[in-house]
């Protein structure tokens, strides 16, 4: 997924949708999503790669991940802990690993560069049966 190039904008922040021509669009195969179990971060992990762990733990590109992806997540903060605990440091090494997180779009830039947006939340209102409740009261003069 390492997707190179310019960030795109926000799908919300084009003048139009993209229009797609007949040779931009390439069929899709799917799967079936499996049950995930994420594993702890180790206590002896360095604290930068326990609180990138974690934060992948509770962000929305998580909801994508699947357990090969987890693991993959797991061997590179277990790199990034030995790099950020090691005295003799490779802004290679360092390069290499950031370049590999790329892969499990960690940062917003990497999702738009394969067109995924995460959304706020929306926000919980009144359900349709309060509202309609509230308002048959309101017509009865009772609130």
């Amino acid at each position: 997924m390492g997707a190179r190039g310019p960030v795109p904008n926000r799908e919300s922040d084009l003048a139009r949708p993209r229009e797609r021509k007949g040779a931009d669009i390439h069929p899709v195969t799917k799967g079936v999503m499996r049950p995930v179990k994420v594993p702890n971060a180790p206590s002896d992990w360095h604290p930068i790669a326990r609180r990138l762990w974690d934060s992948l733990k509770t962000s929305g590109q998580a909801d994508f991940y699947q357990n090969s992806d987890w693991a993959f997540a797991y061997s590179l903060c277990e790199d990034l802990s030995e790099y950020k605990k090691s005295r003799k440091r490779s802004g290679q090494m360092l390069q290499t690993i950031y370049s590999a997180f790329e892969r499990l779009l960690v940062a917003e830039g990497d999702r738009r560069r394969v067109r995924i947006e995460l959304q706020e939340p929306e926000e919980e209102g009144e359900t349709a049966s309060v509202t309609a409740i509230n308002d048959y009261k309101a017509g009865l003069g009772l609130v």
